[in-house]
This record gives structure tokens, C-alpha cells and sequence, in this order.
């Protein structure tokens, strides 16, 4: 086999193993949605369908993490800061019986992975090479453009949820949580292809 032909097969393994990776992570959100919509239908109380939610969130984030593990050999530090986040906060939405925890829980997830990124920038280290430096091969310059952009859309993010969550009811914000959080998020993934371009470094070339 060529090494054109290896790089090629391995790009393809690559892409295949972050699009299986996505659907792991995304399948929490997905049963959050789903049962607070169901449940809703059902419940004497629609109000009490955040409480199943976020159960059956908790439980179905608890099994990512452990197909993550299962799947890839490790599990990416930003599901698992957002697993324990989505235990402590999940867990006090249930026993107090007050959904404003589980609210909380996107404010606080952003706020931690943008309060990291900017303490390692002003400590002069870009993060996020050591979270993705298997998958992209940035120049120094790049790393730190592309940490500080994610930092900033991290705060973006708290403060969009903040916003949502208390002008929205609860099935208008688990719906915004779900369909609206993620299209910004890959939206905003895809505008830094072009700084991932300018700042790769040059394959070594074909012998």
C-alpha cells in the first residue's frame, strides 16, 4: 500500500471514529429531549416531566461515558466534566425537586471549560493542543488563536443559556438546549476551518 493510500485510509478511520464519538455524546441530549417530551404527555403534572428528564439524562450520560471508555479506550476530559457536572446538578434537580439546578448545569459546564482555556492562555499554554493535538497538527500560533476562540464561544454560550432559560418555559429551554445549542456549537467548529487551514503545518512530503 502507498502512503497515500495509508494516510487516505486513516483519515477515513479517523472521520469515522469522531462521527461515532459525536453520536455517543449526543445520544444523552437526545433521551433528555425525548423523555421530557413524552413524559409531558402523560404525567397528571406536565410540569413534573423535567424530573423524568433529568433522570433519564443522568442515567444516559452515565452510559456514554462508559461506551466512550468502552469504544475508545478513554473518555474525552470534556464529556467527563460535564458527566460530573450533570450528576451533582442533575442530583440536586431530583432531590430538591427544583429544575433550576439542571438549568444551571450548561451555565456552569461553559463556564468551567472557558475559565480553563483563558488560565492556560495566560499561563502560555494553549489547552487545547493536549484535547486535540492527535487530530489537528497546528503551528504554536495557531493553537493559541484557536484556544482563545473557543474560550470566548464558551462564554458565548453561558451567557446565551442564562438568557434562555429564564426567557424561555422549561419545554421551550430543553428544546433551545438540544436543537439550538448544537447547531450554533458545529456552526461555530465549522467558521474555524479556515484558521485550522492557514495555521496547519506542512505534511513532510512524499518520498
Amino acid at each position: 500500500m502507498s502512503q497515500s493510500e495509508t494516510t487516505n485510509t486513516g483519515t477515513q478511520e479517523s472521520g469515522s471514529q469522531q462521527l461515532l464519538k459525536f453520536l455517543v455524546e449526543l445520544g444523552p441530549l437526545l433521551v433528555f429531549f425525548i423523555t421530557n417530551w413524552q413524559a409531558g404527555k402523560y404525567l397528571a403534572d406536565p410540569k413534573q416531566a423535567i424530573f423524568w428528564g433529568t433522570g433519564f439524562f443522568i442515567v444516559a450520560t452515565m452510559i456514554s461515558l462508559l461506551a466512550s471508555r468502552i469504544l475508545f479506550g478513554r473518555v474525552p476530559v470534556m464529556p467527563l466534566v460535564s458527566g460530573v457536572v450533570v450528576l451533582i446538578f442533575g442530583g440536586l434537580t431530583l432531590w430538591l425537586q427544583d429544575e433550576l439546578f439542571i438549568k444551571l448545569k450548561p451555565t456552569i459546564v461553559n463556564g468551567i471549560f472557558a475559565t480553563v482555556l483563558f488560565g492556560g492562555l495566560m499561563f502560555g499554554h494553549s489547552l487545547l493542543r493536549y484535547l486535540f493535538g492527535d487530530v489537528f497538527a497546528l503551528t504554536d500560533e495557531g493553537w493559541k488563536k484557536l484556544t482563545f476562540r473557543w474560550a470566548c464561544f464558551f462564554v458565548f454560550l453561558a451567557i446565551l443559556n442564562e438568557v434562555a432559560w429564564r426567557m424561555l418555559t422549561t419545554d421551550q429551554w430543553v428544546t433551545f438546549k438540544v436543537f439550538g445549542i448544537m447547531p450554533i456549537t458545529m456552526a461555530f467548529a465549522i467558521s474555524q476551518v479556515g484558521l485550522l487551514q492557514r495555521h496547519a503545518l506542512n505534511p513532510p512530503a512524499d518520498e
